[in-house]
């Protein structure tokens, strides 16, 4: 019998992979994170797109943001004001409903492909499950139907959903302006006031748009087809770039034409994502009953509680800067519009980590989640790394691109170095909340969120009203970092739905 002896350097499984601890699984594979494999390729095809789609709108409102900034000073003040505000609202309808319409469709599509194959073989088995154990998937969910288009139910309860909130959006917003605008910090003496509400109030007619244009991207990211929603966008955002400086300054409309612009963009985004959307859908259900608006208010409760916690931090913070003045508030909208463009790029791994880790688990198919998990999350750490060398050399020199006001000029160089030291602890926040979402871990990244939110929230009012602008940015690396943290705990812990890291 003949033996031989591996050194460790040849042994394919490191000793610490053999070890029961979740925490390997952060280093798993760690030498071919650049590989194009089959895993490597599937996350390169979901997440560019993605990353390109997610990227575009902050683009756009970079452009609009120096657009407005040749206005003065006080008109991007004024803009900042109303686009936080805006957000704020958006992302407590938007975040929920595209994040659980992402992981319901990934897992319908990959058990209808399953039902599909079961077909094709004769197998009459099809009694499948999901990763939510209360819910028994209804057979023919996701399977193609006669006419060559899908039967996904989410799809449809996505759309019904994305349009009535909606059309509550805008009529919230342009009903309350004036008051939220005060909340805000814009009083009703203050020079912000008119631009900021003529804005806010044009841009809100948007919101139905905006609701369901991103509902059907959920759909799109939920089938790994991230190209469409890119081709959309980039097409709407490219529209926008052509208007503002027609409407801007042509036709003389000033802030209420960047709005417009901006409106106008969205509807054809909206217009585009639907019509390729019929083509692949069926989109009306046998009958109500075949929706799933309670799986969808159970999921979408526990991620509006988190959305709530994390948009009114960086809210808040655009208020503190509010109440800073004008100055502090335009150097605050071009640190916030440049540190959310660059770290949304690593939201496109988050939205392949979601949709890869979806389908595994509807699959259990853990080995899977495992070697996706390790990949994604070693990709966000280096491509946060780089877009933090890229942020702190691009805002030396670029700073010029959006306003000539010396003061606020002063700030953003403040502001800069926070803005490239966050990268990376942004890119790891993203990611774990993608992964964290393909394993429907939605009650965790609630509360966890919560906690994090009353710790940021504190920081930030002591930190603003001690140190001031800097001290708002302070307050902002600390949210992020205990966001990572919160990810990284329950994921290194193999809690939850990670328990079979333990094994």
């Amino acid at each position: 019998m003949a033996f031989s002896i591996m050194s460790d350097e040849d042994d394919p499984y490191p000793s610490w992979e053999k070890t029961r601890m979740p925490i390997r699984i952060f280093f798993k594979d760690a030498r071919h994170v650049f590989k194009l494999d089959e895993l490597g390729r599937e996350i390169a095809q979901i997440a560019l797109p993605a990353a390109l789609a997610l990227a575009a709108d902050p683009v756009a409102s970079l452009v609009d943001t120096a657009f407005i900034g040749q206005i003065g000073p006080v008109e991007l003040a004024a803009v900042g004001v109303a686009i936080a505000l805006f957000n704020q609202v958006s992302r407590i309808a938007i975040f929920p409903l595209v994040s659980v319409t992402t992981s319901f469709v990934a897992e319908e599509d990959a058990i209808g492909s399953a039902c599909n194959e079961a077909k094709d073989n004769n197998d009459k088995e099809t009694g499948l499950f999901t990763n939510d154990e209360s819910k028994l998937m209804i057979p023919h969910n996701g399977k193609t139907e006669e006419n060559g288009r899908r039967y996904i139910p989410s799809a449809s309860s996505a759309l019904v959903i994305g349009g009535v909130l909606g059309l509550i959006q805008a009529i919230f917003l342009i009903s309350g302006a004036k008051p939220l605008l005060n909340f805000m910090g814009v009083k009703s003496d203050s020079p912000m006031m008119t631009s900021a509400q003529q804005y806010l109030t044009l841009r809100s007619l948007g919101a139905p748009a905006v609701l369901l244009s991103l509902a059907m991207q959920g759909v799109f990211r939920g089938f790994k087809d991230t190209k469409t929603p890119l081709f959309a966008t980039v097409a709407g955002d490219a529209t926008n770039i052509i208007l503002d400086p027609i409407f801007i300054f042509i036709f003389r409309l000033g802030v209420s034409g960047a709005a417009i612009a901006h409106v106008i963009s969205q509807y054809l985004i909206a217009l585009i994502l639907f019509w390729r959307l019929m083509g692949q859908v069926d989109l009306l259900p046998p009958s109500i009953k075949h929706l799933q608006f309670s799986r969808f208010l159970k999921n979408g409760f526990l991620l509006l509680m988190r959305v709530i916690a994390v948009t009114f931090c960086v809210t808040l913070a655009a208020s503190l800067a509010a109440r800073q003045g004008s100055t502090s508030m335009a150097a605050f909208q071009v640190c916030l519009q440049v540190w959310l463009a660059m770290s949304l790029l690593a939201d496109g791994l988050a939205v392949a980590g979601q949709t890869i880790l979806a389908s595994a688990f509807a699959q259990n198919d853990h080995d899977k989640a495992t070697t996706a998990a390790s990949r994604v999350l070693q990709l966000g750490l280096l491509l946060g790394l780089g877009l933090g060398v890229f942020v702190g050399a691009g805002m030396t020199f670029g700073a010029k691109l959006f306003t000539s006001d010396v003061d606020v000029l002063h700030l953003i160089g403040i502001g800069t170095p926070f803005i490239a030291a966050m990268q990376p602890i942004n890119a790891l926040a993203f990611v774990f909340d993608g992964i964290n979402f393909g394993a429907s871990d939605f009650a965790y990244s609630a509360y966890s969120m919560v906690l994090v939110a009353i710790i940021s929230i504190f920081c930030l009012f002591i930190l603003s009203s001690t140190q001031g602008f800097i001290g708002i940015w302070v307050a902002l690396t600390i949210y992020m970092s205990l966001r990572t943290l919160a990810g990284f705990w329950r994921v290194g812990t193999g809690t939850g739905p990670w328990y079979f890291l333990q094994s």
